[in-house]
């Protein structure tokens, strides 16, 4: 499998999704928490090694935001029949 199939399948299941960004230019190459401080922001990238075959796959979250608190305002927005991202649209703080 090459970069670009990998890159489809992301674009595939996380095109949509609203607070899913696939990682691939800008200031890093790779997801880093610091681009997701404060956010409901889960950033998704990947590393292609090829002599080896493999693909390590990276993700960078907020655990208090993504992991805990913003997961459940998601979950009950999503249960009320509400919009999922109700309440979660605010920008993720400036890196430090």
């Amino acid at each position: 499998m090459d970069e670009t199939t990998i890159w489809r399948a992301y674009a595939k299941h996380y095109g949509k999704e609203p607070f899913v960004r696939i990682v691939r230019t800008g200031p890093v190459k790779y997801p880093d928490p610091k681009y997701v401080i404060g956010s409901n922001y889960c950033d998704v990238g990947f590393a292609v090694e090829r002599p080896r075959l493999r693909a390590a796959l990276f993700a960078a979250i907020d655990n208090l935001m993504k992991g805990a608190a913003g997961q459940a305002v998601q979950c009950m927005n999503i249960m009320l029949g509400l919009d999922e991202r109700e309440g979660l649209g605010q920008a993720p703080i400036s890196p430090v």
